[in-house]
């Protein structure tokens, strides 16, 4: 055989190599979501966002949440699939502009494949449909009005879903705490202006009226206002028994500190929610947030195991949770990897393909998912969450002794 029919051999037996081998190998990745993928290369990481308020008066209510995130990360080694995980921060303010604001910095960024957040309802409403028209899916551990999950909340919430209780419940369990336990008839309720406080209050109201009770004033104040003795002034004159005021930190401080002062106010029972579940309440409100109550969901009725998250917090921060909502991050984290897990496509070489309409579906496709606060389904609206709620006594009015895991400040007394 002579060299130049080797050589013409030699060269067919390579092509029907090469052609065996792209017999063989695996069609290149097709986006056909309907929404958009996300491809993350062999090197890069994985890609989530934590969007809530982590400054100011109510910093720690996000900053409280961005720990369970964290917490959770750490849980899974820092890894998913082999890429490290990324978490990026956005300060939504608790406002619904901050909220528009923070939405549209996510929605320009690709490499997003979900968000947990916001802290704050007003930030999702200002900022839910830049999120769901960028594709995005975002699992919110603290929203709790109400309509965020309601049947007619609108195609802009497509993309939207919370571990946190809704506020239907938590009403509802103040009015019978105020009515049934505390024995008082008259009840008057004051909010900041924030679309979580006066959705709140009114179905304390409404549920508080069907026990028996009167609403003898609702009144509203702005959040920056500083000076309560007007509106204090104002619902003194109607003799309420007890004030419910579901605020955020910054006016919750500002009524606890002033409301002692205002005549027929002296003995007033006084009572918020998780707004203000947090020892920055104490620091604002100073020594007359003893004997307050707060209503928060119930940390001793979580299922999971709570006791091993508080132990990683205090060896990764030191000190006590700063607010409500860590498990609830912690829960809602997991439940977006969960879903992950599910629908990434990964390549031979490491790259993953993230189709975002299907991580959004299996999102609220979860069922029956073990989380720390409990055995959690999600609604096809959204609602996660195990609505489960207490009261809780402050018992000392020194920001160092807050540490709601020990059981003392603040201490449990309902149900």
């Amino acid at each position: 055989m002579n060299k130049r029919l080797l050589s013409v051999l030699s060269v067919l037996v390579l092509a029907s190599m090469v052609l065996a081998a792209c017999g063989t190998a695996a069609p290149a990745y097709t986006c056909a979501d309907a929404l958009r993928c996300v491809t993350i290369g062999p090197k890069d990481p994985v890609h989530i966002a934590y969007w809530g308020v982590l400054s100011g008066a109510d910093g720690s209510l996000g900053e409280d949440s961005k720990r369970g995130v964290e917490i959770a990360i750490d849980d899974m080694g820092g890894k998913f699939q082999g890429h490290d995980i990324l978490l990026t921060t956005e300060d939504a303010g608790c406002t619904p502009e901050g909220g528009a604001t923070a939405a549209t910095k996510l929605a320009t960024d690709t490499s997003l494949v979900g968000l947990i957040g916001s802290s704050c309802s007003d930030e999702t409403v200002g900022g839910i449909a830049t999120l769901n028209k960028a594709g995005l899916t975002t699992i919110s551990p603290s929203n709790t009005r109400p309509v965020l999950t309601a049947a007619d909340r609108g195609p802009d919430y497509a993309g939207y879903l919370r571990t946190a209780h809704s506020d239907a419940f938590q009403g509802k369990a103040v009015a019978e705490f105020a009515f049934n336990s505390l024995k008082v008839t008259k009840a008057a309720t004051l909010h900041d202006g924030s679309t979580y406080a006066q959705a709140l209050q009114q179905v304390f109201a409404d549920e508080f009226k069907k026990l028996g009770g009167t609403i003898v004033a609702q009144e509203a104040v702005a959040k920056d206002a500083t000076d309560m003795k007007p509106v204090l002034t104002t619902i003194a004159a109607a003799k309420p028994e007890l004030l419910y005021y579901p605020v955020f930190v910054a006016v919750g401080g500002y009524v606890t500190a002033q409301v002692r002062s205002v005549a027929g106010l002296e003995k007033v029972v006084l009572i918020a929610s998780d707004g203000t579940f947090t020892s920055d309440l104490l620091k604002a409100g100073g020594a007359d947030t003893k004997g307050m109550y707060l209503s928060s969901p119930d940390f001793s009725a979580f299922t999971g195991d709570y006791a091993g998250f508080i132990k990683k917090h205090t060896a990764k921060y030191g000190g006590s949770t700063l607010s409500t909502f860590h498990a609830h991050a912690y829960d809602a984290t997991n439940i977006m990897f969960a879903a992950l897990a599910k629908v990434a496509v990964v390549d031979a070489d490491g790259t993953i393909h993230v189709p975002m309409g299907a991580l959004r579906t299996a999102i609220f496709a979860t069922k029956d998912f073990k989380g720390i606060t409990g055995t959690l389904t999600c609604s096809p609206t959204g609602d996660c969450g195990a609505p489960v709620i207490a009261v809780y006594e402050i018992t000392n009015s020194d920001p160092a002794s807050w540490n709601p895991a020990d059981g003392v400040n603040p201490k449990k007394i309902w149900p």
